[in-house]
């Protein structure tokens, strides 16, 4: 092997042992382990946090249980050949320098596609390419830099962890040793001079550090961990400030008692650590309190078909699915859970899951994972485990399928905390050099003062508590937004565009006519099994009209967006949809909406759609037409137009004959003018137009229109509520700046106190988390109020 020289400790290549696949080394003398990137270079290295004694070797063997293929088939969330997703629990995140570690694996091994850090829950999901890296050899990789994953092997499971006390037992020994050394500082304080007590005043002092030490390097210790991460990250995190001021208190202390000046400041640094972690705890209990944990709790509209013991289909919510069941998954269609493909032919697209938009074929047999799309017909599977909730809303946030939208409150919250370290730390030595030359004795409070009592944390936590609350709000009025995000991009919005099928018309409410030849069983039987595989509206709506046949098995299915579906079984073909489309060139205008049929290209005949508005339209239409520009663009034709007209507001705009691609031009459009663009659809048809848009909203109505393309699902019951949820969005940016302001005026107000000398060490460590529990009360107990008016309101409707 090449000569190698530990940047640590110096020593050379005769003291490292190669492990690792050749990937990296480690120094046997400090036990640092380095990444190799290339063959004589090394840019980069970390350190390895493992137990006193512990040998590479030893940790090579620690995970050899990988090898089992149960027991990584078990922990994975999905696998085939080319890409592997786990999601593995770190306990040791803990600041925003881990996540950016962790989120820029790919740059230490190239088999890692993505990392995505959710840091409330400490863990990382991770997407890997199984043919160059080995789950073991991932879990090795994290444990070297440091983020060893907790895998629980009683069960099989990641993320399963008994409570973390560390806080509390570094807070009871800060508690312990401030008491103490307020006790030990009495006679300072006081001032008494007996004689026993200024005999013994060198032993107090030297108790006093004593009672420091363990209170600086193991109460305060992820301050300064946190701080070097940062430091080491190029990154200037709020704890930098906090780990100098209690380095600097304890420097000065330690030399004023070895020098014999003074007894220091002991008191005020273990106070300072005290109640810094004091206020830590308190903040977990109220978030933990306060947590608006969405994934169970809410309501998420997402119907599924379910294919009963007697044969029948019946639609359900997917939380209602249970292990075993069977499921009807139709064309364009996601899989809401890991399942086993019974009858039909699968093509899945996985792009949802992985980003990688190759589709692949399975056989019956076959396992399919959740999130996957069926792109040919429909199947029927075998539920292998009921619907995490929580799986399906992290794949629809997935960073794959974000739209590039600039979060306004986010990216200035970022501004704020990148420059508000640098401002601290220049307002503090400022300070502290011009009470150097008016008053030295107060110098060093106001030092420490400064850099604890400001604090971005209560400008970092309001926006994503507001936001937060806001979707759990939203959440339990039947409105699901993907992130939180998606209600600041709907506060700005100033053009709503409607799609009219299935969107402001109520599918259920629908009612249908037969006019051509009259189909035979054959005929009927075909169609109805054409049917069966399309999402479409119209075609739910005619496949539950159809009499009960005995469904045949499709052989080709095809659908052509915006113009219908074509199928072929033995020797028979069949076309369903608009009249160019089946081959009939006589339709004359009608003012409803029709679906044509031929069979072997000859033309049969049509089923015409009689519509029913959704209730509450006409209320919605005129509450919006103040404030937002209103657009109808539809697919069908404009026989509808005269009923709008009486039904909506004079200065709504009617567009009909609208393609697909004409909805998603007219976005653009509209857009390049300035316009900030709301579109409502189906979530299928409309995809295009969804994505395009700002925010896009899919209807839900008894059908699975979990797409990436949207933004949020509304319940079709809750249609006539878009107003009040808009209305919501708009009073949760106004929380949060009022949250900015009362942060602005109390870091301005703690500031001028301890620039001026007029604060203590000890009451700016108090003051600190309190304001950022006070920002979290706030934008609570706000939201919440906003949310019982939005209830209200529904109720009454």
């Amino acid at each position: 092997m090449e000569h190698r020289t530990c940047f640590h400790c110096g020593l050379d290549s005769s003291s490292v042992e190669i492990i690792y696949d050749e990937k990296s080394f480690c120094c046997q003398g400090c036990k640092t382990v380095y990444e190799i990137f290339s063959a004589n270079d090394l840019t980069s290295y970390y350190d390895l946090q493992q137990a006193p004694g512990a040998t590479p070797k030893e940790i090579e063997g620690k995970y050899n249980f990988l090898d089992n293929a149960k027991i990584v088939e078990s922990l994975l969330e999905f696998d085939d050949e080319k890409t592997q997703i786990i999601t593995l629990y770190i306990p040791h995140i803990h600041c925003s320098s881990c996540i950016w570690i962790l989120e820029n694996l790919n740059k230490l091994n190239a088999s890692i596609s993505s990392s995505i850090v959710n840091f409330g829950k400490k863990t990382v999901r991770i997407s890997y390419n199984p043919e160059n890296l080995s789950l073991k050899n991932l879990v090795k990789l994290l444990s070297s830099i440091g983020y060893e994953p907790f895998i629980s092997l009683d069960d099989y499971s990641v993320g399963k962890k008994n409570v973390d006390r560390s806080l509390i037992y570094k807070l009871g020994v800060a508690g312990f040793a401030f008491g103490n050394i307020m006790f030990l500082s009495f006679p300072e304080y006081f001032q008494v001079n007996e004689y026993w007590l200024e005999q013994f005043k060198h032993l107090f002092r030297w108790l006093m550090f004593s009672f420091s030490v363990p209170v600086v390097f193991y109460s305060a210790q992820d301050y300064f961990i946190s701080a070097y991460k940062g430091l080491k990250s190029r990154i200037l995190n709020i704890d930098v400030p906090i780990a100098l001021g209690a380095a600097v208190l304890f420097i000065r202390s330690t030399a004023e008692i070895i020098l014999d000046i003074g007894t220091g400041f002991f008191d005020s640094l273990a106070g300072l650590i005290f109640f810094l972690l004091l206020g830590k705890f308190f903040q977990q209990k109220t978030y933990s309190f306060l947590s608006f944990e969405r994934d169970y709790k809410s309501y998420f509209p997402i119907g599924i078909t379910k294919i009963t013991s007697e044969e029948t289909e019946e639609s359900i919510q997917v939380y209602d699915i249970q292990k075993g069941d069977r499921l009807l998954i139709r064309n364009e269609e996601l899989i809401p859970v890991d399942c086993i493909l019974i009858k039909g032919k699968a093509r899945i697209d996985y792009s949802f899951v992985t980003g990688e938009s190759e589709a692949v074929s399975k056989q019956s047999g076959d396992k399919l994972y959740a999130g996957g799309k069926q792109l040919q017909g429909s199947i029927e599977v075998d539920v292998l485990k009921s619907v995490e909730q929580s799986y399906l809303t992290q794949l629809w946030s997935n960073d794959i399928f974000s739209k590039n939208k600039e979060d306004a409150f986010t990216t200035l919250t970022n501004a704020i905390s990148k420059r508000f370290t640098i401002a601290i730390l220049s307002i503090a030595f400022i300070a502290t050099a011009f009470w150097l030359f008016t008053d030295a004795s107060k110098a060093l409070n106001v030092f420490t003062s400064v850099l604890i009592i400001a604090c971005p944390c209560a400008i970092a936590l309001a926006a994503p508590f507001t936001l937060g609350n806001m979707l759990r709000i939203f959440g339990k009025q039947k409105f699901y937004a993907k992130n939180a995000s998606v209600i600041e991009q709907l506060a700005e919005i100033n053009t709503i565009i409607f799609d009219k099928t299935g969107t402001i018309t109520a599918n259920k409410e629908t009612t249908i006519a037969y006019e051509g030849s009259k189909l035979s069983t054959a005929e009927e039987s075909f169609l109805k099994s054409t049917l069966r595989n399309s999402n479409h509206p119209l075609s739910r709506s005619l496949y539950a009209l159809l009499n009960e046949h005995d469904i045949v098995t499709i052989e080709n299915y095809e659908e052509h967006i915006g113009k219908g579906i074509e199928a072929k079984y033995h020797q028979d073909s069949i076309k369903i949809g608009s009249a160019p489309f089946v081959g009939y060139s006589q339709e004359t205008e009608t003012l409803n909406t029709a679906v044509h049929v031929s069979t072997n290209n000859t033309y049969r005949g049509k089923f015409t759609f009689y519509n029913r508005y959704r209730k509450g339209l006409s209320k919605l239409f005129n509450q919006l037409k103040k404030d937002y520009d209103l657009v109808i663009l539809s697919g069908d034709n404009s026989g509808e137009q005269e009923n709008l007209t009486k039904l909506l507001p004079a200065k709504t705009k009617l567009l009909f004959n609208q393609k697909p691609e004409d909805k998603l031009d007219y976005i653009k459009h509209h857009q390049n003018s300035g316009a900030k663009v709301l579109m409502i659809g189906d979530g299928l048809n409309d995809a295009g137009a969804l994505a395009q848009s700002d925010v896009g909203i899919a209807i839900s109505e008894n059908v699975n229109v979990f797409s990436p393309a949207c933004d949020a699902i509304l319940d079709a019951s809750n249609f006539n509520q878009l107003f009040n949820f808009i209305k919501a969005s708009k009073s949760a940016i106004k929380i949060i700046k009022w949250s900015f302001a009362l942060s602005l005026i109390y870091n301005c107000i703690g500031l001028y106190f301890a620039v001026t000398g007029q604060l203590a060490p000890v009451i700016a460590a108090i003051l600190m988390p309190l304001s950022s529990i006070s920002i979290v009360v706030f934008t609570t107990i706000s939201t919440n109020f906003v949310g019982k008016k939005i209830q209200q309101k529904v109720e009454k409707t």
